[in-house]
């Protein structure tokens, strides 16, 4: 029963049938085969409007080469102080840009307007200070809950009306989409988005990101750095095939939707138990469980694989119990069953 992570397992086998097919024949490098430049338009029919789209291999690549074009070496980029830019990126985004991450407080993993706006007191444009340029937002969160397009709009207003740019770290950008009930457009560039990180290698692709520029006058230094950075794939068709398909027929949302199910599953099943309580909403495809230690070394020792999130305390753990494209219904019955007892 693996829940460490949604990286866990492999891939669709949709993904390895596109990846046979771009396998035939010849194909120029570097991005200049047919799969890659078509994927403009592909990704223009997704978000209603024309978009400059890049392909790298992974996340880390697509935020901090993202956030490289939006922010000067002396800038500074506001985030949340547990997302996966600041946090888990090994530093890739100050060193691709040069510019500072300042970590923010947010309840349940989340950026609002008024902890942005705090967070840009006394950057007043002083010689002595970063100079703020861009704000990064996970959608979905660390914690898998997930923005609503209103709480989007009211950030993407404020972002603006400072003058900087919103950068969305879309990792997990197919569960919050399979959370909200509305179209990729709204969920972006109308909430005033201007890069995407649109990540779907969580959502079953072998190794594969996009990063979507909606502002398309942002876009102009990528390719250089994206060579300079050392992610520009020779045979960057395969990496283009496997986004192609994951677009084609909603793949990627319906994906992420199995995944997000499994998760809701759990967490209504075990919510009533008296040992272990949901630490955190449950909108995406992870559940945060608080309970003793003992108890999370009962379900080790019956067979289950997941992360403790937040460190013992009072003697208890919170665990992330991570779902995938490929859980599957009798590894989340087993797990019920033993946290059940």
């Amino acid at each position: 029963m693996n829940f460490a992570s949604d990286n866990a397992y492999g891939a669709l086998p949709e993904i390895w049938t596109a990846l046979q097919a771009a396998d035939r024949g010849a194909e120029l490098g570097y991005g200049n085969d047919a799969i890659t430049q078509r994927l403009a338009a592909r990704f223009a029919g997704l978000f209603e409007r024309e978009v400059t789209v890049f392909s790298v291999l992974t996340g880390t690549a697509a935020n901090a080469l993202a956030l490289a074009c939006l922010t000067p070496p002396y800038g500074a980029v506001l985030c949340h102080k547990d997302s996966h830019i600041m946090t888990s990126e090994c530093g890739a985004p100050e060193f691709y840009s040069g510019a500072k991450l300042i970590g923010l407080d947010g309840a349940d993993g989340k950026l609002t307007p008024e902890c942005i706006a705090e967070g840009l007191e006394g950057l007043d444009g002083s010689v002595h200070s970063v100079q703020p340029r861009a704000v990064s937002l996970s959608q979905a969160s660390e914690l898998g809950t997930v923005y609503s397009c209103h709480e989007l709009a009211a950030i993407g207003e404020l972002v603006h009306a400072r003058g900087l740019k919103l950068h969305m770290d879309g990792a997990r950008f197919a569960n919050a989409m399979a959370h909200l009930p509305c179209t990729p457009a709204e969920a972006t560039w109308k909430c005033g988005v201007d890069v995407l990180s649109f990540g779907v290698t969580k959502a079953g692709a072998l190794a594969a990101e996009a990063v979507v520029f909606f502002d398309s006058t942002l876009a102009g230094e990528f390719e250089y750095r994206r060579k300079r950075g050392g992610h520009l794939a020779s045979k960057m068709r395969f990496v283009s095939a496997q986004l192609e398909a994951m677009l084609e027929g909603d793949l990627w949302r319906r994906s992420a939707a199995h995944a997000n199910s499994l998760a809701m599953r759990i967490a209504d099943s075990l919510k009533q138990l008296a040992d272990i309580e949901i630490a955190a909403p449950v909108e995406t495809n992870m559940v945060f469980l608080r309970m003793p230690v003992k108890e999370a070394a009962r379900l080790r020792a019956g067979g289950a694989e997941f992360h403790d999130w937040i460190a013992p305390k009072d003697g208890k753990v919170v665990a992330r119990i991570a779902t995938a494209f490929a859980t599957s219904e009798e590894d989340v019955a087993k797990f019920i069953a033993l946290a059940k007892g």
